[in-house]
């Protein structure tokens, strides 16, 4: 309401000045988000926040804001793609600022900006593909219990924790891995070109401080968002963060929560307290 007021004043009472929207991407990435209690990022998340902030139309360019340690490579590809189709199609420059870690799915998210900024200390790259899982088959043998597992499809079972692993099983991961980490590999490429170094390590998984990310060419610049915006439109520029809308009663319609089930939240509680351990372990991986 307050922009559309100021186009009909005269041009001595209006405040000069540009506004930039940022759109804050942090925690782990993985589909359907990660309960009312921690930050993730998926698209449907991120995609009202996205829409919002390239629909301002003053705005020169639209700016991101990244920490994550990566997750799902199917949810940061969307993420990455929804900001390219929007950035192309309302013209708008995408400048994308990493914080901590901008690290596997993370990076890949930042990719999709026109320009990535990073501080000196900053994780990036961890340009790979992970799996992990554990092996109870000595466990239950100790336990006394029988594993029971009726299929209809020989491999329906692959990589079933509770049994021994079989090399074939191994094989099949890899090959899979394998095509994910070139569409990853290939992503990259056609984002950052020729600005990327020729090192051996570039696409083996390991992740740089901000600094060195620079010199292989992960990254533009080192500096921080509010100077970069500033120093491209003016020390008049504005930040304007884009904040997911509220309810009726203040909180964020994403995190509503309709009644109350004792058995549920104590089953969820125990989700999350493992999920947390999970995305603790992957924070960690880069010494975070």
């Amino acid at each position: 309401m307050a922009n559309a007021i100021r186009k009909f004043l005269p041009k001595r009472f209006r405040r000069e000045e540009t506004v930039v929207p940022v759109v804050r991407l942090s925690g782990v990435v993985m589909a359907g988000g990660g309960g009312p209690f921690r930050q993730s990022i998926s698209l449907a998340s991120v995609a009202p926040l996205l829409e919002r902030a390239f629909a301002m139309k003053d705005a020169p360019a639209v700016a991101i804001s990244i920490n994550s340690p990566g997750g799902s490579p199917v949810q940061s590809r969307l993420v990455f793609q929804r900001i390219r189709d929007l950035a192309e199609e309302k013209k708008k420059h995408v400048i994308v600022a990493c914080e901590d870690l901008a690290a596997s799915g993370g990076y890949m998210i930042a990719c999709a900006g026109d320009e990535i900024i990073a501080d000196p200390s900053t994780v990036v790259g961890s340009i790979g593909v992970v799996s992990g899982g554990f092996g109870f088959v000595d466990l239950i043998a100790k336990l006394g219990v029988e594993r029971r597992v009726h299929t209809a499809g020989q491999n329906k079972a692959t990589l079933d924790p509770f049994r021994p692993e079989r090399p074939e099983d191994v094989e099949h991961l890899k090959a899979l891995q394998l095509d994910v980490h070139k569409t990853f590999i290939d992503l990259v490429q056609s984002r950052r070109g020729p600005k990327l170094a020729d090192h051996p390590d570039l696409f083996t998984g390991l992740f740089w401080s901000g600094t060195r990310g620079l010199e292989l060419g992960l990254v533009d610049r080192l500096g921080d968002l509010r100077g970069v915006v500033r120093e491209h439109y003016g020390p008049k520029t504005r930040l304007a963060v884009i904040q997911g809308r509220r309810g009726l009663f203040g909180r964020r319609a994403a995190g509503a929560v309709a009644g109350f089930d004792a058995g549920a939240l104590g089953a969820s509680l125990g989700a999350g307290l493992l999920e947390a351990a999970e995305e603790r372990a992957l924070w960690a991986r880069y010494g975070l």
